[in-house]
């Protein structure tokens, strides 16, 4: 390692919100789903269910490709977010544009999932940073000892040269 460069940490990045917002979002998506059936059609309850996975699968694949740009470098997290929600808009918009306005996936219906899904995704998102230990500097060391195992108690650091 050069004298410059920071040491990496080796604790990967935490990805667990993504099981948390897979499991809510699809056992909401199922009630909501059942209840724009019941309440309006079942091709409205299709629309629920495919808003909902383009909103999981987007954040998905955000949390990734952010995952990945952060065990490269922290620096990259932040291009690496604005670029990959710009690639999923300039995607997105020509697909959903492209869709029939009387067709069976109902825009406005699946516009309101999207917009309930990037809410509860976001909600997910806080929750987990919210209860998590987060350090911005590394963790100090455990008492008692080094965390390799050496032994070396904290009289012994004060002696060392």
């Amino acid at each position: 390692m050069t004298a410059g460069t920071p040491e990496r940490s080796a604790v990967p990045w935490d990805l667990s919100f993504l099981r948390v917002g897979v499991l809510v979002t699809t056992a909401l998506a199922a009630v909501a789903a059942l209840v724009v059936g019941l309440a309006l059609s079942w091709a409205d309850a299709l629309s629920v269910l495919l808003g909902s996975a383009i909103v999981t699968f987007f954040f998905c694949v955000s949390g990734a490709v952010v995952g990945w740009a952060g065990r490269v470098d922290d620096t990259w997290t932040l291009p690496a977010a604005l670029g990959t929600f710009g690639l999923k808009a300039v995607l997105l918009f020509p697909l959903l544009t492209g869709l029939p306005e009387d067709g069976w996936p109902d825009r406005q219906v699946m516009a309101w999932t999207v917009v309930a899904g990037a809410l509860l995704w976001s909600g997910v998102q806080l929750r987990w940073v919210w209860t998590r230990q987060l350090y911005y500097v590394p963790p100090p060391s455990p008492p008692g000892g080094a965390a390799d195992g050496s032994g070396s108690g904290p009289g012994e650091a004060a002696t060392r040269g």
